[in-house]
């Protein structure tokens, strides 16, 4: 082979061997491809899961018909037994022990088709017979210096938690130990003065009896099995045209100043 021939073979030889070598650093030095939207974080689909799965048990719980007794916990004083009964018709009662007069009176607040009622039932604070004063139609709010809270799980936080329109976030959650049915942690997404409602663990049955409430009223966990509902929540005691009870305890009459002599 004429020697200008054998220098063409071994420069092409040469070539051959480093082109692999240069096509890999050159692949190298490029930028990584951006994400397919198959590898994209799944936690968001996650989130809108619970979403949608708290959203049905609440809608569950506002159709539930039944009468329960919950262990109030983690409030100042004892642990109270609250009664909720949630009837046919639509109407409720909550019986709150404690709910009122700085935790010295126990009432119950109740929407009939007669309006929204808080009544007073015996207790020390106020020892005598259960009496009722209205505080306004049947979908009003229960004003902030009556509000004892508890009733809110029951009542108007379900309808929160039905709407997506709400700035929820919502993820699950461990269920508590002696607690049946499924818990999210909820909280809500926006700034607010007056939030939707309180975040905290939310717990349901499937069948949207409400199991365990956390929040910051206290902690709510049902006490037993559900009773039956009545056909109509029934007022406490007669209405009344009288001042309803606030909830801090009332000042002391005939209480003397400092630095008598």
């Amino acid at each position: 082979m004429p020697a200008h021939l054998r220098a063409t073979c071994r420069s092409t030889g040469v070539l051959v061997l480093l082109l692999p070598a240069l096509l890999t650093a050159c692949t190298a030095d490029r930028p990584a491809p951006p994400p397919t939207a198959g590898s994209a974080d799944p936690a968001p689909a996650e989130v809108d899961a619970a979403r949608d799965e708290l959203a049905a048990l609440a809608a569950a719980a506002r159709d539930r018909h039944l009468t329960a007794r919950y262990t109030l916990t983690g409030t100042d004083g004892p642990a109270r037994d609250v009664t909720v009964t949630s009837a046919a018709d639509g109407t409720w009662r909550v019986d709150v022990p404690g709910g009122a007069l700085g935790g010295t009176a126990d009432v119950s607040l109740a929407a009939t088709a007669d309006g929204l009622f808080q009544c007073g039932l015996p207790s020390a604070g106020r020892p005598e017979a259960a009496s009722c004063v209205r505080l306004g139609d049947r979908d009003d709010a229960v004003p902030r210096r009556l509000d004892p809270r508890v009733q809110h799980p029951f009542t108007d936080w379900l309808e929160v938690l039905t709407d997506r329109r709400t700035p929820l976030a919502v993820s699950p959650a461990t269920v508590p130990a002696g607690v049946a049915g499924t818990c999210y942690a909820v909280e809500t997404t926006s700034a607010s003065l007056n939030p939707p409602l309180d975040v905290g663990i939310y717990c349901y049955e499937p069948d949207g009896t409400p199991t365990y409430v956390r929040a910051a009223l206290g902690t709510l966990t049902l006490a037993g099995p559900p009773g039956p509902a009545p056909g109509s929540a029934p007022l406490a005691g007669p209405v009344v045209n009288a001042e309803p009870l606030g909830l801090e305890a009332p000042t002391p009459s005939g209480s003397t100043g400092a630095g008598t002599s």
